[in-house]
């Protein structure tokens, strides 16, 4: 298990300061990054968050999947690696 988490599902009016806020009732956190659009910099509904163990990440998982937040049912579970897309854009 990794320490780092996905948190799907999230109002997009939360803020990084009240996502780390809601994780630290589970240990340490490391960070917490919610994704934004690049073009419009608006929240995309989703973030990662890096606890300080994995069983504080695994803590966080268990008491916070499926909790309500702003009205919202948090999807919480274990960040899987980035897949490579592929690059570019030139289609020649």
């Amino acid at each position: 298990m990794a320490s780092k988490l996905y948190v799907g599902n999230m109002s997009f009016n939360m803020t990084e300061s009240e996502l780390e806020t809601a994780f630290t009732e589970f240990g340490t956190v490391r960070s917490a990054n919610i994704i934004t659009d690049r073009d419009t910099g608006r929240p995309r509904g989703f973030a990662f968050v890096e606890m300080g163990s994995d069983a504080e990440a695994q803590a966080a998982i268990d008491g916070m999947n499926g909790r309500q937040v702003d009205g919202r049912a948090l999807t919480v579970n274990e960040a899987k690696p980035r897949e490579n897309r592929g690059g570019g854009g030139n289609r020649w």
